[in-house]
Order: structure tokens, then sequence, then C-alpha cells
């Protein structure tokens, strides 16, 4: 799909909330109209009212002044207030639209993604557009007008005097585009490591008790500091760029005060201009500097916006998860899972190495499969080709016959339960973390889901009981409390699959007997796939499979695999040789 010019893009955003806009702009216009009506009434009264004394007039120009200036006041008021509004609701347009696309992009995405410069993408640059939004058009809108308005009023006072005073604006813009791609480029690169830095916080604070536990603080606090140096330097290059461009066209505008003075008092002394003319040129000059630095300001400000604009529209252009035409939306189904010949690489692997090649598998409906064996064989890989988190290079998965790609995600993923050893819990009540699994549960069908996971005992406990907060990623809990949650929205969820992904290798053999016991009941008339690396948990499973590097090495119950001797065999006897 070919992108739009960004300008283009950028404008229509506005479309949604256009009468305000218009109302913006209006305002602009007025108030831009009453900024070229004061130095022409100057130069009435010094040319004209004062010097024939003619009071009625200086006094009705007096008053229809005052009464510019109080609707000036109120059309500014608009324009700060409603300007800015329009600025944030085009802001939290961006926002939804930013974070409605991420959730739709594949997980490769963030594989390669910092989160914190996503969300820096989320909060800084979306900001900076939000000003943008609304200082951009109507800035740059009242300047115009103010710096065309000055052009023709003085025309009609002096032409050449008008020329030989506007012919230094063209030089005002060629420097203005001379510095233009440094400053761009320096907006560019704070960008880049801001994002970084944040992206660095984001993860320090997350690690903070693994960092505690380690007492690798200097080590953090060293490597944070190489990255805030960074972010000095990024800065001081802005801000360099910025002292430059700004120090140069301050220089200009001083230079075109300076001509005003020089060629009008010349031009006042060989009597081509009288002293009102002077007067006012003096004062529209005065107000065209106005603009004139307005625009120069803004240009930073366009500057950052659009760099922001740019970095919003490259996830947005990103590709999300696609959906085959006419995709199959499945109901309930059986469970009966099938890969033949499947390989798969990740994509953000520079090795571009196979992880899992030329693999085939079949998982009849409701039986329990273990997957066993060394690490980085593909174990949890396959768990997560199955609702497809990531697409295969070749081969095909099936479920109940259907080639998952040609399944809308959507019902293949609210057919399958997942419980994994690193349990993510959101920031709110358990209550709310259990209803993961059914948003239109009830209170009733959620407390009947706990007590199957074994944590409904222990909730009643806390003085909050199932509105107790959980803390940021379930700080509050212990690892066992936050896998039984994990597991009652599973339960909640009844899903006909369910994936167990080295649910309990995380917790003490206690812990596990209690969890081991609930994802058992968890498991029933379900077909379930178990990657485990402690062998314990998986010896009443229908089958077990060995997978190595090779592919599968063997695969039986286990007794039979106990009795063949191979590479279960040892790995078992390797666990249990202290027991």
């Amino acid at each position: 799909m070919k992108k739009k010019n960004l300008v283009l893009r950028f404008a229509s955003y506005y479309k949604p909330h256009k009468k305000l806009f218009a109302i913006d702009m209006l305002c602009a216009f007025i108030i831009s109209v009453f900024n070229l009506v004061y130095p022409y009434v100057t130069k009435e009264i010094i040319n004209n009212y004062v010097p024939n004394k003619i009071l009625q007039s200086l006094l009705i120009a007096s008053a229809a002044l005052l009464i510019a200036y109080v609707i000036k006041a109120i059309l500014n008021f608009i324009l700060q207030y409603w300007g800015h509004v329009v600025g944030v609701r085009i802001q939290a347009d961006m926002r939804t639209e930013l974070f409605n696309h991420l959730q739709k992009l594949p997980f490769s995405y963030f594989d390669e993604n910092k989160t914190g410069v996503i969300m820096s993408r989320m909060t800084n640059d979306l900001f900076e557009i939000s000003e943008l939004a609304h200082h951009g058009p109507e800035d740059v809108f009242l300047s115009l007008i103010t710096i065309f308005g000055a052009f023709g009023i003085l025309c009609t006072v002096n032409v050449t005097l008008t020329l030989i005073v506007f012919a230094f604006i063209p030089l005002i813009a060629v420097c203005l585009i001379l510095m233009r791609r440094k400053l761009n480029r320096a907006h560019a690169k704070m960008r880049v490591v801001q994002g970084e830095i944040n992206a660095d916080i984001e993860s320090a604070i997350s690690g903070m008790r693994v960092s505690r536990a380690y007492n690798s603080h200097l080590h953090e606090s060293q490597k944070f500091e190489r990255q805030n140096k960074e972010y000095v330097t990024a800065r001081k290059g802005q801000y360099k760029a910025m002292g430059q461009f700004f120090s140069s066209m301050n220089f200009l505008m001083d230079l075109l005060y300076f001509v005003v003075l020089l060629a009008g008092g010349l031009f006042f002394y060989y009597e081509k201009i009288n002293i009102g003319e002077f007067a006012a040129y003096i004062l529209y000059i005065t107000a065209l500097i106005s603009p004139l630095r307005t625009l120069t300001n803004i240009y930073e400000q366009i500057q950052a916006g659009a760099t922001g604009f740019k970095r919003f529209c490259e996830i947005i252009d990103e590709e999300p998860e696609k959906e085959a035409p006419n995709a199959i939306v499945l109901d309930k189904i059986k469970g009966d899972i099938c890969f033949n010949d499947v390989s798969f690489s990740y994509k953000n692997d520079d090795s571009n190495k196979q992880v899992i090649s030329n693999f085939s598998m079949t998982v009849p409906a409701g039986k329990t499969i273990a997957l066993v064996g060394p690490s980085g064989g593909g174990k949890t890989t396959l768990c997560h080709l199955i609702p497809r988190f990531y697409e295969i290079d070749g081969g095909t998965i099936t479920v109940d016959g259907h080639d998952i790609k040609n399944v809308s995600r959507f019902s293949l993923r609210e057919n399958i339960g997942i419980v994994q050893q690193d349990v993510f819990l959101f920031n709110g009540t358990i209550k709310e973390n259990i209803a993961y699994g059914n948003f239109n549960a009830s209170d009733e069908q959620i407390i009947e889901a706990a007590k199957k996971a074994n944590i409904h005992d222990y909730v009643l406990s806390l003085p909050q009981g199932y509105d107790t907060n959980v803390g940021e990623r379930g700080v509050k809990l212990s690892g066992g409390q936050k896998q039984r949650v994990s597991i009652a929205r599973a339960f909640l969820k009844n899903p006909p699959v369910l994936i167990l992904d080295e649910a309990t290798s995380a917790l003490d053999n206690a812990t596990e007997m209690q969890i081991q016991d609930a994802l058992e009941r968890l498991s029933k008339n379900r077909t379930t796939i178990v990657v485990a690396h402690r062998l314990s948990t998986v010896k009443n499973a229908d089958e077990i499979i060995v997978i190595t590097h090779e592919g599968i090495a063997e695969r039986g119950t286990h007794e039979e695999l106990i009795k063949l001797g191979g590479v279960y065999k040892t790995l078992y006897d390797f666990q249990f040789k202290n027991l």
C-alpha cells in the first residue's frame, strides 16, 4: 500500500474536529486583522486627528481600539483553550489508534522493539504531535496573515520603502532552509536516545529485585550513567543546533528593524513619507517581527512534531497479524492437533537458524502429551505456534483437520488456554486478573474457578478479598499464588485445548504438589500439551515425546521410555539420582 504524504496524513486527523478547528482558525484570522488595524489607526491619529484637533474622531478611534482589544482578549482565550483541546483530542485519537494497532502486531515486533521505546512513542512523541496540532496551523496562519497584510498596507504608503524592507524576509527564509537539516537530524537523534533511556529505566525498575538480590546496583548505575551521558551529548547537539538557528534568526530580525529605522529615517528626511507614515512603518515592522519570531519558534515545534509523527507512522505502518480471506470461525473444537513437516525460524535472529525443522507430531483430542528434553530443542516454540503467535516457514499445523492459517486467530485462541512459568498479572485486583479468562463471567463463576485452582481460601484471608490489588506484574503475590491465579483464569476460560509451559518449574516441591493437583483437574477431558523439565510432573501423561535439537528422539509412556533406556531414562536418572 502506497503511503500517503505525511502532511496530508497529518491533516486527516483534523477531520473529526473540523468545526472546532475552523473556529480556532477564524479566531486567529480576526486577531491578525486587529493587529493590522492598530498601526493604521495610529497613523491617522498622528497625521490627522491630533494636528487638526478632531476630538470626536480621536475619541471614536480610541473607543474602537479599546473594544477591539476586549474582543481580541476573548478570542485569545478561545484560541488558547479550545485550540489546545483540539490538540489533545487529536493526541487521544492517535494514542487510541496506536494502542489498538499494537494489539494487532505480531509477537515478532515486540521481540525486536523495547517496551520503553514503544512507550516513549506513545507519550513523548504524541505530546509533541499534540502541541504541533494546536500551535502549528494556528501560529502559521496568524503569522502569514499578519505578514502579507502588513505588506499590502505598507505598499499603499510607499512601495519602494516596503520593497526595501521586505527584501530581507527571503534572507530569513533562506537561513531557515539552510539550517533545517541540521536541526532535523538533532531532533531525530534526540528521540532515539530518549527512547533508549526510557527503555533502560523501565528495565531497571522492573528488575529492581534482581538488582538488589545480586548487589548489582553499581553495575546498573554505571550502565544508566553511560546512557545518561549519551542523552546529555544528544541534548547538547540539539541545543547547539537550536542556538545556531535562533541566534541567526534573531540577528536577522534585529537587522530588519535596523533597516526600517535607517531607510525610514532617510525617506522621512527627504520627505518621501510623513511623520505618521514613519510611525506606522515602525509599528507595522514591530508587529511584523512578532509573527516572524513565531515562525522561527514554531519551526522547532514543527521539527519535533514532524519527527514524532514520523515515528508514530512507523508503528502504524507495521503490518498487523493477517487473516486469511474468508477465514474459518471455529466454535468449540474437539482438540485434534497435527504438526505436519513443520519448519520455523525466528525472523529477528541474525543467524536465521531454524529452531524447528521438518517436525511432525499428532496430539489426539482429549489426550495429554508431554514434551520433554534438553533446553533449546524448540518445545516452547512449538506451543507458541499452535495459537499462531508466530507464522511457520513451512509445513502445516491443523486443529480438527483445519489448517490454522485458514482459521481466524480470535476463534483459534478462544479455544486455547495457556498456563506459563512466567505468569503475567496485570496491575488490578485478583478478580480482574482471573476474569481475563472470561470477561462475561459472574462473580460466582470467578469464585468457582478460584476454588478449582486452590486459591479461594487464600483470597478470603485477605482484608479486601477478591478486590485486593496484586500490584504491578503481581508483585504482591508469591510465585505459587500468581500461578494459581493463572490456573483460575484457565479454569474460567474452560478451553478444549490447554498448553502448560513449565507451569510448575519455578515452584518449591510443596507448592508444586498443590498446583499439580489443580493442573490435573484442569487437564481432565482436554487436549493438553505439557512442556516440563521436571519429569515427575509428566509421569502420568498419555504420551511423552522427547525432543532434542535433531527433532523427536523418543516417544511413548513413562514406563515404555524407562524400559527403552535412551535419552528419557538418562534425564530421569539424572534428576532422581540423589533420591
